[in-house]
């Protein structure tokens, strides 16, 4: 019977222990959705602008260079058609 005794408190131990641990858990929630609604903010103020930002800067920077190479390609008098 002292075997069923220690591994009852065993258990009532780690039973303590989960409920610690969800209590812990469920007081982190509250902040840990609210640090994900910055980061999106962030991301959507910040990032997502300067992306577009460079997006269209690397869309001019190619539509140079076709420019430049279509000119190539009429001096040369073939159009690749």
């Amino acid at each position: 019977m002292a075997e069923q005794s220690g591994t009852t408190s065993g258990s009532g131990r780690f039973e303590n222990f989960g409920r610690r641990v969800d209590e812990q858990v469920e007081n982190a929630v509250p902040r840990i959705e609210e640090d994900l609604k910055k980061l999106i903010a962030w991301l959507n103020d910040e990032v997502v602008p300067e992306v577009r930002r460079s997006s269209s800067k690397g869309l001019r920077t190619a539509a140079e260079q076709l420019e430049r190479l279509a000119a190539h390609l009429d001096r040369r008098g073939g159009s690749g058609m």
